[in-house]
């Protein structure tokens, strides 16, 4: 079947797999979400990743989802910021902090994809993702 938003697909694979209390999550794997995980790997917010190339066509990430002592996950929430039928840009003075700073925001720039507060460094604008807190 075929996905029309894939990177909600990613998302909401991973809140799923949290509610359900699961150690590892299997998602079909592209360019875009190989880049996203290794965002949320370098952020803490997930334990590990593995990218199996040789697993059906595209290949498959096997992330291993973080957890504090109390078995709530780390990630407390997901959102899908651009999506679709709505894509949302912003200018490198525009990027939302996220709680404060405290979570952060995923954005594709024409450097690739970076985080809102390396986007900030660079001065560079481009579609906001997702925010992940």
């Amino acid at each position: 079947m075929a996905v029309t938003d894939p990177i909600a697909d990613y998302l909401t694979r991973i809140r799923n797999a949290q509610q359900a209390g699961h150690r590892i999550v299997e998602i079909p794997a592209s360019n875009l979400k190989k880049e996203i995980t290794e965002i949320l790997y370098d952020q803490g917010y997930i334990l590990k990743y593995k990218f199996d190339d040789a697993a059906g066509k595209q290949g498959i990430i096997s992330i291993a989802l973080k957890y504090d002592r109390n078995k709530i996950p780390v990630i407390r929430k997901l959102q899908r910021v651009s999506r679709p039928g709505l894509r949302k840009y912003v200018g490198s003075t525009e990027i939302p902090r996220v709680i404060n700073g405290l979570g952060i925001g995923i954005v594709s720039t024409s450097r690739g994809l970076m985080t809102d507060k390396k986007a900030r460094q660079e001065n560079v604008g481009g579609e906001l993702l997702c925010f992940v807190y």
